[in-house]
């Protein structure tokens, strides 16, 4: 397997529904990066941002950060389970959203998991998100 391929395969049960944006599953193999919850604040633990669709645009770039500290890279990416403080926000700024993901992310769509939390430690943290790589 070369650097630039993906050590994973995405698992979609033939009969489903076409999964958009995420992926049901995902079968990986080789080296495994963990990656700690992600805010929106930048790398002197500012927030620049106040909305929800910048936060996240920060913490995927903060994602892809810390990924490349092991030589990953976003399609690496297996895992994510999002944190949000408000599901109405996110549901009402899905456009912004998709744009910063797509943006940084590319159109690379691992498996993925929402969570509506009561709050986040960092009080001006709208969004949290840990993730998962499989590296070649």
């Amino acid at each position: 397997m070369t650097a630039s391929e993906t050590p994973h395969r995405k698992l979609h049960p033939a009969n489903w529904k076409k999964a958009s944006g995420y992926a049901n599953g995902v079968l990986a193999e080789e080296r495994l990066v963990f990656l700690g919850g992600q805010i929106g604040w930048n790398a002197d633990q500012v927030f620049e941002a106040r909305d929800l669709a910048s936060q996240t645009r920060q913490v995927l770039q903060n994602i892809v950060e810390v990924l490349a500290e092991a030589g990953g890279r976003p399609e690496h990416i297996v895992r994510m389970t999002w944190y949000v403080v408000d599901k109405k926000d996110y549901l009402a700024n899905l456009k912004g959203i998709g744009e910063a993901y797509r943006d940084v992310l590319g159109r690379h769509f691992p498996a993925m998991t929402m969570v509506q939390v009561a709050a986040l430690i960092e009080d001006e943290a709208l969004v949290e998100i840990e993730a998962t790589a499989v590296l070649p």
